[in-house]
């Protein structure tokens, strides 16, 4: 892609955002959690990564708004609607993915 002018890469960036958020939209049955475990991110993480560009940018953007904006609704209302509760075997494989995964990782 280096070889796109620098608005047509952000602007497929962008699409290419959008069409993830419509993807986790579409997959709510997917939980946070499991993101997590296999990924590495999260809704959250998404949430918090809108947050530290907007910052970067100079943009007010708070980590709620964010988050209403990924999650397509406030999060309270997904959460009720959408997350289940973590199960022992979930907690495991994130404490175990972790604990592997904690060199060089990127902060979410």
């Amino acid at each position: 892609m280096h070889h796109l002018d620098e608005q047509t890469r952000t602007e497929l960036e962008a699409a290419a955002f959008r069409r993830l958020l419509r993807h986790l939209d579409a997959n709510r049955d997917v939980q946070n959690i499991d993101l997590m475990i296999l990924a590495d991110f999260c809704r959250n993480c998404l949430s918090k990564w809108l947050v530290s560009a907007a910052e970067t940018r100079g943009a007010e953007l708070d980590y709620e708004t964010a988050r209403e904006y990924v999650y397509g609704m406030p999060y309270a209302e997904w959460k009720a609607h959408h997350q289940a509760p973590a199960t022992d075997e979930q907690l495991a494989a994130l404490e175990a993915r972790k604990a592997g995964a904690d060199g060089g990782r990127e902060e979410s």
